[in-house]
């Protein structure tokens, strides 16, 4: 399949021919030091409003909703799917088959498994001592290993990792460690274990033919 390869004074990108970018996207924007134009799989969709900056990569047949924001350094896998309005701050992982649905906050240095599941307006961080402690400060965002499934409305903390097949409830506050295959539930979160009915990967419907 051939590509198409588009630059400006301000953005820079390559994109196969199949791919869809609505008016008013920005694809590619450029910004200090930027080294490489954003890389734009195979039946990807931009959908309007949505800014891509330079230096990232989206995978085969992923998605965004309107108005979302990828920044530098984000590489994002096949099949996935970025919700209207949510952010990604950039120096960011994210694997395959993932859907992150509206609204959601997700700052640098974060990694995402595959099939994960991040719910609306859920929020996740890497500043324990936001403009504070600032000789101690290393960015640490959340590991999310593969099949979590995080619910609306949730916040995670700096570094914490949530184990694979982990569900963590709508509203939670997870302030360390949830194991694999287990349930965070409450403010702060505590563990319990996850029904039986639960203990399945996730399974995400493919959006290419």
């Amino acid at each position: 399949m051939s590509s198409i390869i588009a630059e400006s004074k301000v953005t820079s990108y390559v994109a196969a021919d199949d791919v869809v970018i609505e008016d008013d996207a920005r694809v590619g924007l450029q910004y200090h030091g930027w080294k490489s134009p954003a890389r734009i799989g195979q039946a990807c969709v931009i959908r309007r409003g949505t800014v891509i900056f330079a230096d990232v990569v989206l995978g085969d047949g992923s998605q965004t909703g309107m108005g979302a924001i990828i920044r530098e350094h984000t590489r994002i896998g096949s099949d996935c799917v970025i919700g209207t309005g949510t952010i990604i701050e950039g120096q960011t992982e994210i694997a395959d088959q993932v859907v992150i649905q509206s609204g959601v906050f997700i700052p640098t240095i974060t990694v995402i498994g595959s099939r994960v599941f991040i719910g609306p307006r859920a929020v996740m961080t890497n500043d324990p001592y936001p403009l504070r402690r600032r000789d101690e400060y290393t960015a640490a965002g959340p590991v999310l290993e593969s099949d979590v499934t995080i619910g609306a409305n949730a916040t995670l903390l700096p570094g914490v990792r949530v184990g694979e097949g982990a569900m963590v409830a709508a509203g939670a506050v997870v302030t360390r460690d949830v194991p694999a295959w287990s349930l965070a539930v409450g403010v702060p979160a505590r563990v319990r274990d996850l029904p039986d009915s639960l203990r399945e990967p996730n399974q995400m419907r493919r959006r290419r033919g």
